[in-house]
């Protein structure tokens, strides 16, 4: 009975032992070995293993690390990072951070700090607020109390900001590709702000001149729309008397060229005679003069 305990046990044991003497790595990922805690090299570097099984001492772990590009998604209310800029107006920032480890740097990524992503966070925040207090416009003709005095004209820090946006973005992420990807041995695909957004008072301030800007520029048109068909209206109210006019006088020159010829053919009398019997015998009313002639 013992001699067959002992059996099931070495058995168990040999099992469990060969079950530790391999491991798996998945697609998109890559693996580092450590016996007693001291990761395995060639040369300087460490040794990485490729997606696959792989064998492997009954005491070594194997580290695993996804190289596959992740996403740090700082938005919303308790994401989004806020910054006070030169004025004095406190802004709130959503960005989105994009980055893979390097695998020239594994060491760093994977023995350098364990909570990684919480020091990227914390280091991209002092550099945002960094930037934020410090930026300037480009530099202009005219000196800096020009500048200063275009900034303020402008609309204050947070115009300017949301004006040169591209610029610094621009610099944010030259500083976190260059500056804190080595450090944590990542790198850093894309940096993006995706959104700026004012406190509540000044968006609210920024609402209210949009709303009044669209209400004047919807008046304008209106107006304007009603001068143009007044000008129309009165364009072809000029054009239609201009055409009456030509009628009337076509009428007179043809009537006058025509008592002209009946003048010359010694008639005109007799025809002013006939025109005036019939216009008086189609009259209800007739008019005299005080010497008693129609």
């Amino acid at each position: 009975m013992d001699e067959l305990a002992i059996v099931t046990g070495l058995t168990v044991f040999s099992l469990w032992m060969a079950s530790r003497c391999w491991f798996r790595v998945d697609e998109g990922a890559t693996a580092v070995l450590a016996s007693f805690g001291a990761a395995l090299r060639d040369g300087e570097r460490l040794r990485t293993f490729p997606p696959g099984l792989h064998v492997k001492a009954p005491w070594q772990h194997a580290h695993h690390v996804s190289m596959k590009e992740q996403s740090l998604l700082l938005s919303g209310e308790e994401g989004g990072r806020t910054a006070m800029a030169e004025d004095g107006t406190v802004l709130r920032f959503d960005s989105i951070l994009r980055f893979a480890p390097a695998k020239d740097d594994l060491e760093a990524y994977l023995f350098g700090l364990k909570r990684k992503k919480e020091h990227i966070v914390g280091l991209f925040t002092c550099l945002l607020r960094s930037e934020i207090a410090n930026f300037r416009a480009p530099e202009l003709p005219g000196g800096p109390v020009s500048r200063a005095l275009a900034s303020r004209s402008d609309g204050g820090s947070y115009a300017l900001i949301r004006r040169e946006r591209q610029l610094l973005n621009s610099r944010i992420e030259a500083f976190v590709i260059d500056v804190i990807g080595p450090s944590y041995g990542v790198h850093f695909s894309a940096v993006d702000l995706t959104d700026i957004l004012p406190p509540d008072e000044l968006a609210d301030a920024l609402n209210a001149v949009l709303s009044a800007n669209a209400g004047a520029d919807a008046l304008y048109a209106h107006a304007e729309s009603d001068c143009q068909q007044r000008m129309l209206a009165a364009e072809r109210g000029v054009e239609i008397a201009k055409q009456r006019a030509r009628a009337a006088e076509v009428e007179i020159r043809t009537l006058g060229a025509f008592l002209e010829r009946l003048a010359r053919d010694a008639v005109l009398a007799a025809y002013v005679a006939r025109r005036r019997t019939e216009v008086l015998g189609e009259s209800k009313s007739v008019l005299f003069n005080a010497r008693g002639a129609a």
